[in-house]
């Protein structure tokens, strides 16, 4: 199998709020992550600074720590501009065919066992990260240089060409996938890395329509429904929904993780207009109206939970736009940032030069009297999270520091395994 997908490590079970005993078939919330755990995670440390990912072949090396001073802080950090030099150089364990990773492929490395963090927060508190700390070395932003703890993000090869160019790239400390701006305040914009080799093949798609309302990928062995729900659930509902469901006359469909609903973006398409949503036109796509009032494609719920550190730590679910992924920005970053901030003041120890602007678990709301303005601020194909029950009016200016939309009642494309 060309692109096997890594379980996401998730082996908790939540109701809306809260961890509970993992429900059974027929019970409310069945058919969430823990239910379905996928391939177990599993990685060989080959002692020369790489780490082998025994589920996809791919190899990757072990540490953010690039300049080899025992630290992993801001120093480690690169440009993109000096990032795409630097791997051109790369000899880590002898090797030198080092690459940038594909988002899919660096998505592969995320584990929905780490908590996610308050952007605003001055300690981690025990939280755990989304990687799996026994084989990668991981550090949290450096705030001793004024950054954030959440800002951590990884860089990636795939760029995202819609209304700003971004750089996607896979947080590992608060567990999203986001498009970033390769300039923030005039200033380059510095991202962590792994560079990874091998299985050049991983994260492409061989969709095959099965004409019976089900489309099979050859290289996941994943079959999907061809259409969506048709209509926005909450994620108590999507699972019920899931349960209930006999597409093509199957009765084992599910909602899928994290990874596997992110497994079928089509991070080549372009959701700028209103044809082009980022998946394969092989499916079919609701149309949906978004904050701006224009024609979009929706966000689809996973069985994921986003776990925080907050009172309610199992509140909110993982999902992926499959349309614009839009924030209320207020006071606008300059064109090309991608990842500004919107006036909700600055972080603890000032506004960070390298700062990232994140959203985390933080339930706050814009109280600004600003028009919005909404803008495609992360890019289609990007992975948040949503409250899993409420009422998304009560979000109208959306949350977090990029007001990320939030429609809790989100659409849904169920899968199940060949």
């Amino acid at each position: 199998m060309k692109y096997p997908i890594v379980g996401t490590n998730q082996s908790k079970a939540f109701d809306n709020k809260k961890e509970i005993k993992l429900p059974k078939e027929g019970d409310s919330f069945y058919g969430q992550n823990a239910n379905f755990l996928g391939n177990t995670p599993k990685y060989k440390n080959n002692g020369d600074g790489t780490v082998t990912d025994l589920v996809t072949g791919l190899m990757w090396q072990n540490s953010l720590d690039h300049n080899g001073d025992g630290k992993i802080d801001v120093n480690d950090k690169l440009s993109y501009k000096d990032l795409l030099k630097q791997v051109k150089k790369e000899n880590t364990g002898g090797y030198t065919d080092w690459r940038l990773p594909t988002i899919k492929e660096l998505y592969s490395l995320i584990m929905f066992s780490g908590q996610d963090i308050n952007p605003q927060a001055k300690s981690v508190n025990g939280n755990q990260p989304f990687i799996n700390t026994d084989y990668f070395d991981f550090a949290y932003g450096d705030t001793d240089a004024g950054e954030r703890l959440i800002d951590q993000q990884c860089a990636t090869s795939t760029i995202y060409y819609g209304e700003q160019e971004l750089v996607f790239g896979v947080n590992f400390a608060d567990g999203r996938i986001k498009g970033y701006g390769k300039k923030l305040r005039n200033k380059e914009k510095l991202f962590g890395y792994f560079l990874v080799r091998g299985n050049a093949d991983y994260g492409t798609n061989d969709f095959k329509d099965n004409g019976d309302g089900t489309v099979s990928d050859l290289n996941t062995g994943l079959m999907w429904m061809k259409a969506d729900s048709k209509k926005g659930m909450n994620w108590e509902e999507a699972l019920k929904y899931a349960q209930e469901n006999t597409t093509g006359n199957h009765s084992d469909w599910r909602l899928p993780d994290a990874k596997e609903l992110e497994s079928i973006v089509d991070y080549e398409r372009v959701a700028k207009n209103d044809d082009h949503p980022a998946i394969d036109p092989i499916f079919e796509i609701s149309s949906i109206q978004n904050e701006r009032g224009e024609n979009d494609f929706a966000f689809y719920w996973s069985n994921t939970t986003h776990e925080n550190s907050g009172r309610n730590g199992g509140g909110t679910a993982v999902y992926v736009a499959f349309g614009k992924s839009l924030g209320n920005m207020p006071a606008r970053p300059e064109r090309g940032h991608g990842n500004g901030q919107r006036p909700m003041g600055p972080p603890p120890g000032g506004r960070p030069p390298q700062g990232q602007g994140q959203q985390g678990p933080s339930m706050r709301q814009s109280n600004s009297n600003q028009a919005p303005n909404w803008i495609d601020i992360h890019g289609a194909g990007s992975q948040r999270s949503d409250p899993k029950s409420g009422d998304p009016s009560k979000y109208k200016n959306g949350r977090g520091p990029q007001g990320d939309a939030i429609r809790i009642n989100n659409y849904v494309r169920l899968v199940r395994n060949i």
